[in-house]
């Protein structure tokens, strides 16, 4: 994942593979020997927002090389050890410190900041490897009668402190063992799986399936977020994820057919039919809920042709952000079909991304300017289509009438190929930056589109607040009635309580514009102080009624979770 070797001064990245058992083996994103380095182009645009020189990327800090060091006792005793090896057996029970402090934290910034400092806390004090959903039945239900804390790992990749052992407990390791497949279902187009099947396995099975599955055809999962390659699919269900496609594919919601949870209750099975009038929805009840009722086992997915070879792609310049938007919103409330990838970077991100992917100073950019797209002003469209080829080829062109009816100019699929190309190394980037002290971190919500400008405008205001930080918006999965905002930002922080301050007055402001606080990310315990405000108290007495019920003694993903357990106090009341 190298670039192109610096003309000027290179700072020395980091490009080695984790040390073994060293804390950045469990911090660092994805392929242990993978790394990204930015563009020369994007250094310098990184030193000169942030008022840097070279000096400044001369010492690195923090790299985490250490090996995993804490003394945090194991206050379980020794007999409920014995009664999980008897369970799962002994080779699939561990109290070492390592595998204790790899399933206690995730991908939230706050953990990676944790970990690079050595602040452990909050570990389990055994790990689980559960290899089918017997074994997880029994262990639900040892833990209700003897009051012991149950939390579940899967990728790993949670943005919201969704793994974190806030009670310590245990914590179920899904990705060791529990992977299969469980059914496959030609006929009515279905897979169930076990709930820590990683995405790129489903998918290598789906798209192989007339060899791994005996099917006629090549299928496809439909569903891939971000963190597609370090993450499961009860991940996915868990936290009601989206995937880059899902405009077309829908979010996970849309995907599940039929969940199985393991519940202090008993255990709790779903029914496979495409719809119903049946009362509420128990799937929909159970997803989202973050472990707080159960522990999701198996799920049944819909699935999808494999047709790439189908896809039309197009990318689009516009000259400033509202024609995009407009554009966008005319081409989902067409009626004439969605697009796949659907997705439009604001001006500050089209800069960014200009210089990511080695656009600017290009004969490209120079013909932009010819044309009249000003640097600061012009927004990036991008997308491709997916299924039948006439379908593809019918919805891209309307979308190409919109834009041009907007003064948007093709960029052609040129564009888009490029991004398809980084699209699941950028993450790579953030561990770079971060040992030098820029911290790259993520936030996003759910709007309207009556709404989307005042969003956009409010939360990039108190983004900005901050000085010399970068903000950059995109919209990428996108819907009738309105769409997400997704925002990255980009600054130098000197310790984790300036970091959280920030973060706080981030969602403070998306809670007071009026959006949901989350369309894809869940909630977890970071997010959780805000979803009753958001929620209302009469709508979220529905959830946490629920939870009384599932889980009456509170051992399920305690200490937070969803907003249980927290007090009036650690509550934030900010939607108007």
């Amino acid at each position: 994942m190298a670039t192109k070797p610096y003309k000027d001064f290179s700072p020395d990245w980091y490009i080695d593979e984790a040390p073994p058992r060293s804390y950045r083996s469990i911090f660092k994103w994805g392929d242990p020997k993978a790394y990204k380095i930015p563009r020369e182009n994007l250094y310098k645009l990184v030193k000169e927002i942030f008022g840097l020189t070279d000096d400044d990327f001369k010492k690195r800090k923090n790299l985490g090389l250490e090996e995993v060091n804490y003394d945090i006792p194991i206050t379980l005793d020794a007999k409920h050890i014995k009664a999980f090896e008897k369970i799962v057996g002994k080779d699939n029970v561990s109290t070492d410190n390592y595998d204790r402090l790899s399933v206690a934290y995730g991908q939230t910034m706050l953990d990676l900041m944790r970990l690079r400092e050595k602040i452990v806390e909050n570990v389990p004090n055994a790990v689980l490897y559960p290899e089918n959903k017997d074994q997880i039945v029994q262990i639900v239900d040892y833990c209700n009668k003897h009051l012991i804390p149950i939390y579940v790992y899967g990728g790993g990749s949670s943005v919201t402190r969704g793994v974190e052992c806030i009670k310590g407990g245990i914590s179920l390791d899904m990705r060791r063992n529990f992977n299969k497949v469980i059914e496959f279902n030609e006929i009515n187009q279905t897979i169930t799986v076990q709930a820590g099947m990683m995405g790129p396995e489903l998918e290598r099975i789906l798209n192989n399936a007339p060899q791994t599955l005996k099917a006629k055809q090549p299928y496809s999962c439909g569903h891939f977020p971000q963190s597609f390659e370090y993450s499961t699919v009860g991940g996915w269900v868990v936290t009601r994820g989206a995937g880059q496609n899902s405009t077309y594919y829908g979010k996970i919601e849309d995907i599940v057919l039929s969940q199985e949870y393991a519940t202090p209750i008993g255990y709790i099975k779903t029914d496979n039919t495409p719809r119903k009038a049946t009362g509420p929805d128990i799937d929909h009840i159970m997803m989202g809920s973050e472990g707080a009722y159960g522990v999701l086992t198996h799920v049944t997915l819909r699935i999808f042709k494999y047709q790439p070879q189908n896809r039309y792609r197009f990318s689009y310049m516009f000259k400033n952000w509202n024609d995009a938007m407009n554009a966008c919103r005319e081409v989902m409330q067409g009626e004439f079909g969605y697009p796949s990838v659907f997705r439009v970077s604001d001006q500050e991100e089209t800069q960014l991304m200009m210089r990511m992917y080695g656009i600017s100073d290009t004969p490209l950019d120079t013909l932009l300017k010819l044309k009249g797209f000003k640097e600061g002003e012009k927004c990036l469209l991008l997308g491709f289509t997916d299924g039948e080829k006439k379908f593809g080829k019918n919805i891209a062109k309307n979308i190409r009438k919109i834009c041009r009816r907007y003064g948007a100019m093709s960029l052609t699929g040129i564009v888009t190929r490029t991004w398809e190309h980084g699209r699941f190394t950028d993450p790579y980037l953030r561990d770079n930056m971060q040992d030098f002290g820029i911290i790259i971190d993520t936030l996003e919500c759910a709007v309207n589109w009556d709404n989307m400008e005042q969003v956009h405008l409010d939360v990039r205001k108190y983004c900005k607040s901050r000085p010399n930080t970068i903000v950059t918006t995109h919209i990428s999965h996108m819907y009738p009635q309105g769409a997400n905002l997704y925002f990255i930002f980009i600054s130098p922080f000197d310790n984790i309580e300036e970091f959280k301050k920030y973060h706080q007055g981030i969602l403070d402001t998306i809670q007071k514009s009026g959006a949901a606080i989350s369309h894809h990310h869940g909630i977890g315990k970071l997010f959780a102080p805000w979803l009753e405000g958001f929620m209302g108290k009469e709508q979220y007495g529905i959830i946490a009624a629920l939870k009384k019920y599932f889980d009456p003694n509170n051992i399920m993903n305690p200490g937070g979770t969803l907003g249980f357990d927290l007090t009036e106090e650690e509550k934030r009341f900010m939607k108007e």
